[in-house]
């Protein structure tokens, strides 16, 4: 005689549990239809029809009816042991991700590879590959750093960002620097122009047409940017943007965020700055440019205009600069700016 199916009974709390587990995009497609399973058993369905809506075979629909009816939710999950067992051992994996932690030999290189490391350790390259790939080990990529020797690094750094969360009343803070020897380069041949299934192409070689140079001043807390083209980066035409800050911005305090470079440190620099009552440089750590926002918009001018950019002349070049920030202005917003002074993880 055959086996009676077991009837299934659920309650709201568990309804919701699996109708969540249906809706979600992020389920897992067995755990969809497990639940879908014990849905339709719920409503009094028999097996043969769960198996004809769902378009399974029979004995899917009678094993998860049973491990529901005896364990509830906890009987849709897998059973430990499920899938197809390692043929090599924790111990040999681990051997593999030390090693590929560590530098290589000279006659390997720089940095391991897949087919190096799987030959050094003596085991297939599938092996390597996975072994990597669970472990986020990643030899061929590199990422540089710099660590700054600052004595005075924590103070200055917490001056940069106090003024970032939370500036003084009646104030602007502005993020000042200059972005030197940008070259108007032409390119040699035509640029042949995206299509589909095409990239873009610009001809390897190039000729260049001049250099120019950008002082820049970002407000922070608008993400309105200030630019000039200059001829020469020193404490004179520094000076002289500050007095155009100053003009422009009337009766209010100005904290100009600046780092290192010589022209903002200049015994000439300073001694003028000092005299003027709404004038406030504040200087970066060294090697800390990244706590200058000016910087990110650098990173955008660069991508925007000047990487892919063909230039005539260095005119054409100052000309795209300017338009590209006019242009910036009209939809300016702050960067949203989320290092809050914590110590930095190495």
């Amino acid at each position: 005689m055959a086996r009676r199916a077991p009837s299934i009974v659920i309650d709201s709390e568990q309804r919701q549990t699996l109708e969540a587990m249906v809706r979600s995009p992020t389920s897992a497609q067995r755990d969809v239809l497990r639940a879908r399973i014990v849905l339709l058993a719920a409503q009094g369905q028999r097996n043969d029809q769960i198996q004809q809506a769902l378009g399974v075979s029979k004995p899917v629909v009678i094993k998860w009816r049973r491990r529901y009816a005896d364990s509830g939710l906890s009987g849709l999950a897998d059973q430990s042991g499920r899938g197809r067992k390692r043929l090599h051992d924790a111990t040999l994996r681990h051997r593999i991700a030390a090693t590929a932690c560590t530098d290589p030999p000279q006659s390997v290189g720089t940095h391991w590879s897949v087919r190096t490391l799987a030959k050094h350790l003596g085991v297939g390259p599938s092996l390597v590959q996975s072994v990597l790939a669970a472990e986020s080990i990643q030899p061929h990529r590199c990422r540089y750093w710099k660590h700054s020797n600052d004595p005075e690094f924590e103070p200055k750094m917490l001056a940069v960002v106090g003024l970032y969360l939370d500036p003084p009343d009646n104030a602007v803070v502005l993020s000042v620097d200059e972005k030197t020897s940008i070259q108007a380069l032409d390119r040699t041949q035509p640029r042949l122009p995206l299509k589909p299934h095409r990239i873009e192409r610009l001809s390897h070689e190039y000729k260049r047409n001049g250099t120019a140079s950008l002082l820049a001043a970002l407000e922070v807390h608008s993400g309105k940017v200030l630019g000039q083209s200059i001829r020469r980066h020193n404490s004179e035409t520094f000076i002289r943007f500050l007095r155009r800050l100053l003009k422009d911005y009337g009766d209010q305090d100005l904290y100009v965020i600046v780092d290192n470079a010589s022209s903002h440190r200049s015994k000439k620099t300073r001694t003028w700055a000092a005299k003027q009552q709404r004038l406030h440089l504040v200087y970066t750590p060294t090697h800390a440019s990244w706590l200058n926002q000016i910087e990110i918009f650098f990173g955008i001018l660069t991508r925007k205009v000047i990487r892919r950019g063909i230039f005539k002349s260095r005119q054409e070049l100052v000309q795209r600069l300017m338009t590209f920030i006019e242009s910036y202005n009209a939809e300016a917003r702050p960067f949203q700016w989320t290092y809050s002074g914590d110590p930095l993880a190495v």
